[in-house]
């Protein structure tokens, strides 16, 4: 039996290109090439039926290493709490004050991308993150 090593994770979401832009800038993502037999992403689009254009949108990590973002356009809106969220590492082996910094450093860069930050949880010790909202609303943490 062969092991699955690769994730993608999908989005539902009201506006796919603008949420993959704005993850791009979290992540240091990029936006994949448009598909085969298309200059560019606008081109794309306007070969669509009017209903399919900005439908979905992708970025992917530019080293292959993290998994692939997928935002797909769903009629409904956000009302309840995410069940699954993302944390941004930025404070991976960091402890104290020194992990702290880097988590508020990182919310500052991020807050005029539109992000929101919803709160500090911080133990006074070594352990510590941000819970914020992307530019629709969903939760995750700056960790």
């Amino acid at each position: 039996m062969s092991m699955i090593r690769k994730v993608q994770v999908t989005f539902d979401c009201a506006d796919p290109e603008r949420l993959a832009r704005f993850w791009c800038e979290v992540l240091g993502y990029e936006v994949p090439s448009p598909p085969a037999g298309f200059a560019t992403w606008d081109a794309y689009h306007a070969a669509q039926r009017e209903e399919e254009r900005g439908a979905w949108f992708a970025c992917q990590d530019p080293s292959g290493v993290g998994p692939r973002l997928f935002f797909q356009r769903v009629p409904e809106g956000k009302v309840v709490k995410n069940r699954v969220h993302l944390d941004v590492r930025v404070g991976a082996g960091l402890r104290g004050e020194e992990r702290l910094a880097a988590l508020e450093a990182e919310c500052a860069r991020l807050l005029p991308l539109g992000a929101v930050r919803e709160r500090l949880l911080y133990d006074g010790g070594d352990d510590a993150c941000i819970v914020m909202r992307d530019i629709e609303d969903n939760e995750f943490c700056l960790d």
